[in-house]
């Protein structure tokens, strides 16, 4: 698979060093032909000094049989344009833009262009730590009307199979986290102590399925 990056500042060559050595074919652009000496010494991509929205670049890092485009520069509008010209122009069917601006990321996701909300994101996962109950969703999807929330639960759910506190609750679990690792949702998995809940939820519901599992389950609620 061949994936062109657009932006070699941490992130960006990161992700180039990281799908290189997973075999991917990779080309990474970025103006500054210095900010490539970031990229690990095993790298075996192309590096294209240029301009990562105009076309010749684009084209000399193999934009024409690109499966994938990730623009990750410092700048938002640099990001949008060449995310906008990879898929309408060249057709790339994964394509996804940094965008630091929340009110700039929410707009483009509607529009179709898959965004990164670096701000928003990293606000969010530090909210989550300081206010670990009613904190901010973990994902919430481009209309604004469903979330992945990581819900703190009573002690007494401990022990109940996934199946029954969903039907408990009304509600989805997206995953568990376990010991460091996600845990696939299946009837049969049961709750145990130290679990991490992600309950997948619509927003107007978020604080009644908060409310159920912060009190003990009802005993007519359980199987």
């Amino acid at each position: 698979m061949h994936i062109v990056i657009l932006g070699c500042g941490r992130v960006g060559a990161l992700l180039a060093d990281r799908l290189d050595a997973g075999g991917h074919s990779v080309s990474i652009i970025d103006q500054q032909a210095r900010a490539f000496r970031r990229l690990g010494s095993q790298f075996s991509g192309t590096t294209v000094t240029g301009v990562g929205f105009d076309r010749d670049i684009l084209e000399s890092a193999g934009i024409e049989r690109a499966h994938a485009f990730a623009a990750v520069s410092s700048g938002d509008n640099t990001n949008i344009i060449a995310a906008r010209t990879a898929r309408e122009t060249y057709g790339v069917d994964h394509v996804v833009a940094r965008i630091y601006d929340p009110r700039r990321a929410e707009v483009y996701q509607r529009l179709g262009i898959p965004t990164v909300a670096t701000v928003s994101w990293t606000a969010a996962q530090i909210t989550r730590r300081l206010i670990p109950a009613g904190g901010e969703p973990e994902y919430t999807d481009s209309t604004g009307s469903l979330s992945v929330v990581e819900v703190p639960y009573h002690e007494e759910w401990i022990g109940q199979t996934i199946t029954v506190v969903e039907a408990a609750i009304q509600a989805r679990f997206a995953f568990i986290s376990r010991t460091g690792r996600a845990w696939e949702i299946t009837p049969d998995l049961v709750v145990q102590d130290g679990d991490l809940l992600h309950v997948i939820v619509s927003n107007v519901r978020r604080r009644e399925v908060e409310d159920m599992l912060a009190a003990p389950p009802s005993r007519d609620g359980l199987s």
